[in-house]
C-alpha cells in the first residue's frame, strides 16, 4: 500500500498530457549489461548528453554513450581502451571485480570519470580490495587516446564522485565506505591540480536511511542547497534511490523525511526490477531527467540474461522541495524529449536493426565488441591474408572457463563478443575449422562470466559414436554454472560435412529459453542440438555476451578457427 499511494502521488505531481504535450519514452535506454549509468549535458557545441555505465572485466571498458534526443543513443568510444591506463584489471580474480560504477562530470572543458577497480580476491584488507581511480581528457572523448592513465587515490571504499562546490571554491570526492565494515557515505577534499591528492581526512556526511550498502553518491547543488542522492538496499530487489539535503556541502545532511526512497520498484510487480543507482541531469529546457540501472526480470527475478540496464525517467524538481521521480516502467508518458525521438537510426544502441559483420579487410574490430579482461593481440586478426573477411581466432590454451571459473591469467581467453540486448533474438557465425589435435575447439557462446556459460563449439574428440579412438570432429554443447546446466551433449558432425564451413547458432526461444544449433552453410536448415534455460546467465552485476571463441583447452594445438558472417537479429523487445 505504501508503494501504491507514493506512485499515486508521483503521477499526480508530473505532467499531464491534457496540460503538456508529453513524449512518448521507452525502456531501457541502454538494453543490456550497462549498469551504474551516469550522464551529464552540455549545451554548447550541439546540445549533448553524455552516459557511461559499468563493464567490470569487459574490455574495452567504461562505454561512453552520446545523444541529443535522449532516445537515439550512440556508442562513442571507452574510457578504458588500452591496457597501460589500468595493468591490474588484467589482475582481477573474480567474476563481480573489474569497474565499478563509474561517475562522469565535466568541468572547465575537462571530462573526468571517477571509478572503483575491485580486487574481489583479495580481502585480506579493505585496503587491498578497493583501487580507486580518476582518468580524465581534455579532447575528443570518442578519440580513446585523450584519455589519460589511470591516477589513484586512498579510500576503503568505492563509487567516488567529483563534485565542485561554486561557494568555497574547493573539489570534493564522495564515496561509499566499504559496508563490510561501516555502511555510510564519505567525504574529502582533493586536488586535481596535483594528480588527485587527499586534503586531509575522510568525514561521514551520511549514514543513509537503513537500508543495505549506502553508496553510489552524487551531490547536487539546488536552489542553494546541497542535495545528497545515493544508492540503498543492495543490487537485488531491494535496490532503491534515496536523499537527504543540507545547507553546507560538508553536512550534516539529513534524509528526506516521509518521502525516502525517492525511486524504487521493490515490493511492486513491476516487469522493471531493482531500480536504483541513480543520476540526475537537467536538459536545456530546464527539465530534470534521472538514469538508473533496472533488471527486466519481473518480482520473480529468475530469468533477465541481459542482466542489468540502463533505464530513463522524469524528474519533477520544485524550487525548494526533493526532486519527484516518475517510477520507471517500459513505456512512459514524460516531459517532452529535446527532439523527436520517432525514428531511431540503425547506428543507434537501442536499434531493431540486424548486425551484420563481414570483416573486410582493413577493417577493426567494432567498437561495440568486447573481450573479457585484456585480451593476447596475436590471438586475434581480422581479415588475414588467405582468409579475407574472416575474424581468425587462434587457440588460447584455457577455456571460457579459465584457471579456476574466475581468473583467466597472463595469457587470456580467445574471445571476443557482444551485448545481448533484445528479448529475442538470433546469433550467428559461419565457422571454418578444421582440428588436427584432441580438444582443438571453436564455437559460439552464451557467456555471462566465467563461472557461467553456455557453449555450442566444434571440438576433436574421441569417435563416442563407435568407440573408437579415433579423432572426429564433434558438434558439442556444455556449460558452466553455479546452477544446474544442461546435460552435456557431443554429436558427430556428418562425414560429409566434415571439412566445411558450418553455421552456429544461439536463438532465444523465448523469454527463458535459449537454443543452441548448428547445419550446414548456405544449407538453410538449423539442427538444434540443445536447449537451456537462461537462469544460468541470471546473476550477479553483468549481463550477457553473444560470442565466439577458441581453444585447445589445454592440449596443445595451435589450430586457428576462421570466423564469419557474424548476424545478430532482433526479434523481439520485451517491456513488461
Amino acid at each position: 500500500m505504501f508503494w501504491t499511494l507514493i506512485t499515486l502521488l508521483t503521477l499526480s505531481l508530473l505532467p499531464s498530457p491534457s496540460l503538456t504535450k508529453n513524449s512518448t519514452l521507452h525502456n531501457p535506454i541502454f538494453p543490456g549489461f550497462h549498469p551504474d549509468p551516469s550522464c551529464i549535458f552540455l549545451p554548447h557545441p550541439n546540445q549533448t548528453f553524455y552516459c557511461v555505465s559499468s563493464s567490470f572485466n569487459a574490455f574495452p571498458g567504461i562505454p561512453i554513450h552520446s545523444s541529443q534526443d535522449l532516445q537515439n543513443w550512440h556508442l562513442i568510444g571507452h574510457v578504458l581502451n588500452r591496457k597501460e591506463q589500468l595493468p591490474r584489471l588484467a589482475e582481477t580474480n573474480r567474476s563481480t571485480s573489474g569497474i565499478w560504477a563509474p561517475t562522469l562530470r565535466y568541468k572547465d572543458g575537462v571530462f573526468w570519470v571517477t571509478t572503483t577497480l575491485v580486487n574481489d580476491h583479495l580481502p585480506q584488507t579493505e585496503e587491498d580490495r578497493w583501487d580507486n581511480i580518476i582518468f580524465s581528457s581534455s579532447g575528443d572523448i570518442s578519440d580513446d587516446a585523450s584519455w589519460s592513465e589511470a591516477k589513484h587515490f586512498e579510500l576503503v571504499g568505492y563509487d567516488p564522485e567529483l563534485f565542485w562546490d561554486e561557494n568555497t571554491g574547493k573539489t570534493y570526492v564522495n564515496a561509499a565506505h566499504a559496508w563490510q565494515v561501516g555502511a555510510y557515505i564519505v567525504q574529502n577534499e582533493i586536488d586535481l591540480s596535483n594528480g588527485g591528492e587527499l586534503i586531509g581526512e575522510w568525514r561521514v556526511i551520511w549514514n543513509g536511511t537503513g537500508g543495505l550498502a549506502p553508496e553510489g553518491p552524487h551531490i547536487y547543488f539546488v536552489d542553494g542547497l546541497y542535495y545528497l542522492l545515493a544508492a540503498e538496499g543492495g543490487t537485488g530487489v531491494n535496490h532503491m534511490v534515496t536523499m537527504a539535503r543540507s545547507k553546507s556541502v560538508q553536512g550534516p545532511f539529513e534524509g528526506y523525511e516521509g518521502g525516502n526512497p525517492v525511486l524504487t520498484n521493490a515490493n511492486t510487480s513491476s516487469y522493471f526490477q531493482t531500480v536504483g543507482h541513480a543520476d540526475l541531469f537537467e536538459d536545456a529546457k530546464g527539465n530534470w531527467w534521472a538514469v538508473a540501472l533496472a533488471t527486466r526480470s519481473g518480482p520473480e527475478y529468475l530469468h533477465y540474461p541481459m542482466g542489468r540496464e540502463t533505464v530513463l525517467t522524469a524528474v519533477r524538481w520544485e524550487k525548494g522541495g526533493f526532486p519527484i521521480f516518475t517510477p520507471v516502467s517500459g513505456e512512459m508518458s514524460v516531459w517532452p524529449l529535446p527532439v523527436s525521438a520517432d525514428t531511431i537510426s540503425p547506428e543507434s544502441i537501442n536499434s531493431d536493426a540486424e548486425e551484420l559483420l563481414t570483416f573486410g579487410p582493413g577493417t577493426n574490430l567494432p567498437k561495440h565488441l568486447v573481450h573479457w579482461r585484456y585480451p593476447n593481440p596475436d590471438h586475434f586478426a581480422v581479415s588475414p591474408e588467405g582468409h579475407e573477411n574472416t575474424l581468425r581466432l587462434f587457440p588460447s590454451n584455457i577455456n571460457l572457463t579459465g584457471l579456476n571459473g574466475n581468473y583467466a591469467g597472463p595469457e587470456g581467453q580467445s574471445f571476443v563478443g557482444r551485448r545481448q540486448q533484445h528479448t529475442l533474438f538470433t546469433f550467428s557465425v559461419d565457422l571454418d575449422f578444421t582440428p588436427t589435435d584432441l580438444e582443438e575447439e571453436a564455437g559460439v557462446t552464451a557467456f555471462l562470466t566465467q563461472n557461467h556459460h553456455l557453449d555450442l563449439g566444434i571440438v576433436l574428440l574421441p569417435d563416442q559414436k563407435t568407440g573408437e579412438n579415433k579423432l572426429t570432429p564433434h558438434l558439442r554443447f556444455r556449460g558452466e554454472s553455479y546452477l544446474p546446466v544442461t546435460k552435456e551433449v557431443a554429436v558427430p558432425v556428418e562425414e560429409e560435412w566434415r571439412g566445411k564451413t558450418l553455421t552456429l547458432e544461439i536463438r532465444a526461444r523465448n523469454e527463458t529459453h535459449f537454443e543452441f544449433g548448428f547445419g550446414l552453410k548456405g544449407g538453410g536448415d538449423i539442427k538444434i542440438v540443445a536447449v537451456s534455460g537462461n537462469e544460468v546467465l541470471s546473476w550477479g552485476f553483468t549481463g550477457a555476451l553473444l560470442g565466439v571463441y577458441c581453444t585447445n583447452n589445454g592440449n596443445g594445438g595451435t589450430t586457428p578457427g576462421y570466423f564469419s558472417n557474424w548476424s545478430y537479429v532482433p526479434r523481439g523487445q520485451f517491456r513488461g
